[in-house]
């Protein structure tokens, strides 16, 4: 029977460079010839994308903060059930942008949801499914969405106002000094790529290191 793989999360406000960071790291580590699955959310998989065009787009303007957040979750449990149980499984590191921090951060604080709801909803939608390792992108809010909406029109939760994306920073980095084991922080303001990739690479070994049960 193959070893549990490694479940790796990249979190941060909107604009931190998730994305690009996400795949510079998976394929980083492919070509160290690590096994790697990438997911992301809302819309990693079929079901998801469709969840993510009624999440984000502006018709969806009247949405209330319960039906974001349920849908968010909605997107999560395919996730798990499609992607990332199936993948640590079989023994992958798994590296996925976003997943239960966000909303806790987002809807949970950003939106002045009950917290322990928030964690209630998502131990279902996740199984009780917690990340290993999660590296938060920080950057400052307004640089941040200035960042997410230079190459695209806002989505509807890019455009909110900047002090529900400061409430989203605030929250993000009081989850890392609760839990200081599992999160590591990266400054992604005011940084290249590269050297935040670098960063994020260093910290990914340290722990690979010292945690994977088998290769």
């Amino acid at each position: 029977m193959s070893e549990r793989g490694i479940f790796i999360t990249l979190e941060g406000p909107d604009g931190s460079g998730k994305s690009t960071q996400a795949g510079l790291l998976a394929s980083r580590l492919e070509e160290e010839g690590r096994k790697v699955t990438r997911t992301f959310e809302p819309g990693g998989t079929g079901i998801g994308k469709r969840l993510r065009e009624i999440i984000l787009d502006h018709r969806s303007a009247g949405m209330c903060g319960v039906a974001e957040f349920l849908l968010y979750a909605a997107d999560r449990a395919q996730d798990v059930h499609e992607v990332i149980v199936p993948a640590l499984r079989a023994g992958r590191i798994v590296v996925a942008e976003r997943f239960v921090d966000s909303s806790i951060a987002y809807q949970g604080y950003g939106l002045g949801m009950d917290i322990d709801e928030v964690k209630v909803v998502n131990r279902i939608a996740t199984r009780g499914l917690v990340p290993d390792l999660t590296l938060l992108l920080d950057i400052d809010p307004a640089l941040g969405v200035r960042r997410a909406t230079d190459c695209h029109e806002a989505d509807r939760i890019e455009q909110r106002r900047l002090d529900f994306h400061t409430t989203v920073r605030n929250a993000y980095l009081m989850l890392a000094a609760h839990e200081p084991e599992r999160f590591r922080v990266i400054e992604a303001g005011g940084r290249c790529i590269s050297e935040v990739h670098e960063e994020i690479y260093n910290a990914v070994k340290k722990f690979l290191v010292t945690h994977t049960r088998g290769d």
